[in-house]
């Protein structure tokens, strides 16, 4: 169930990513909702959850986007690992652990996709596209200060929720 969550929700932020995202851009800086919440998601969840939303989410953005399909699957799945292992290290303070793998993960993220879709396609990249790959990762570290910890929070009550309940 865990699983089939993920998939739902990653190509809800797919979709978002697709119409939303072009209309709220700042400069070059252009924010990931499904790099963000698929490092919230992979950090409450684990790590296998997190490679279902980077392989489904990463698909359907490159099917919406026209990219080279897996580009962004291949981004998303390196870098929710690297989030996962970041995640991993905080241990008790889990609460902050969004906010500082999103960080990492989003210049990952960012430059994995423009390496792949430079080296998949004809496209050459511009000095704008890297431009904006501090930005975006403010962008995307200021979305995970908003809704990492309350993801966290609400999952990790539900979680002791049900623990005392067995």
């Amino acid at each position: 169930m865990q699983y089939t969550i993920a998939a739902a929700l990653a190509v809800v932020a797919a979709l978002v990513e697709f119409t939303v995202v072009p209309y709220i851009k700042v400069g070059n800086a252009v924010p990931h909702p499904i790099l963000v919440f698929g490092v919230i998601w992979t950090i409450a969840s684990g790590l296998e959850a997190g490679l279902v939303w980077a392989f489904v989410g990463g698909l359907t953005l490159d099917i919406l986007t026209q990219r080279p399909l897996g580009s962004s699957s291949f981004a998303l799945l390196i870098a929710l690992g690297v989030a996962s292992i970041v995640g991993s290290l905080f241990g008790r303070v889990r609460i902050a652990a969004p906010i500082v793998a999103t960080a990492i993960a989003s210049v990952i993220y960012t430059m994995l996709v423009l390496a792949a879709v430079s080296a998949l396609s004809p496209a050459t990249l511009s000095s704008a596209s890297t431009d904006g790959v501090v930005g975006s990762m403010a962008y995307d570290t200021i979305l995970a200060v908003v809704f990492g910890p309350l993801v966290l929070a609400v999952m990790l009550r539900r979680r002791d929720a049900e623990w005392v309940d067995r």
